[in-house]
């Protein structure tokens, strides 16, 4: 069988299969139907291995094995293993997600915070800062600084980044109105986004001349951008700092652009 290795390697990504899997599969698609005498011939793969690839393909749904004798292999289509793989895939995401979401009520979360509290409380407050790389990360470590707050939030962003992370933010700030946290959104777009973005997000948001991105808890901690949204998202950078003297005087001159 006469098959380029670039076919080969990027086959093997895509399903997620071994070498010898992906030869395997590749020379039965090749036949249609073999045995596997002539599977481990065409796609040079040892016989005595050849048999437990087979085994190993038809559980996963790539193969199936044909009635009669001699025994033979028939090719699955490839649209028909996509979609099985995708099913697989969700059902799989799914449960995961689910293991995840009942973590927080195990003993075993409980050592986790425990760990974390006994690491991070010798710490000194000016000590405990941080860079953030990465858009994605960046978004993970703002929402969970905005759910620790428990009397302020203070967000400055663009009307372009709170648009396209809306069920985010959204999310957060109906979680903080629950608690009676008070979240107030500055945008340096025009009062007619801050008011379209203040219906949707179910806060107050002003319009105001401040080209920042930043989001702040309690006038203590404060994750900050040094980039602005326009830079790919993989090179987006912040800063994450734990000092109630700096962030203090941030949210005094937040104070002053909110009311003026």
């Amino acid at each position: 069988m006469i098959v380029k290795p670039e076919l080969i390697k990027k086959i093997k990504g895509y399903f997620d299969l071994n070498i010898y899997e992906t030869k395997v599969w590749l020379a039965l698609l090749s036949k249609g139907i073999s045995s596997a005498g002539e599977i481990a011939e065409i796609s040079e793969v040892p016989r005595s291995r050849t048999y437990d690839v087979l085994e190993s393909l038809e559980k996963r749904g790539f193969v199936i094995q044909k009635l009669g004798k001699p025994v033979k292999y028939i090719a699955v289509k490839p649209e028909v293993v996509i979609e099985k793989l995708k099913n697989n895939t969700t059902k799989y995401a799914e449960e995961k997600i689910k293991t995840l979401s009942n973590l927080k009520d195990t003993v075993e979360f409980k050592e986790l915070k425990n760990l974390h509290k006994t690491g991070v409380d010798p710490i000194k407050n000016h000590e405990l800062s941080t860079s953030i790389k990465g858009r994605s990360n960046l978004y993970v470590q703002m929402r969970a600084l905005m759910e620790s707050a428990e009397k302020t939030v203070y967000l400055a962003s663009s009307a372009y980044e709170l648009s396209t992370k809306l069920k985010t933010f959204k999310d957060v700030f109906t979680k903080l109105k629950k608690r009676k946290v008070t979240v107030k959104v500055i945008i340096s777009d025009t009062e007619e986004e801050a008011n379209k973005l203040s219906k949707k997000l179910g806060v107050e948001v002003r319009s105001k001349p401040i080209h920042a991105r930043f989001v702040m808890a309690d006038k203590t901690e404060l994750i900050f951008t040094i980039k602005p949204t326009n830079v790919h998202e993989d090179f987006d950078y912040g800063v994450w700092i734990n000092s109630p003297f700096f962030t203090n005087s941030l949210a005094y001159l937040f104070d002053l652009a909110w009311k003026n």
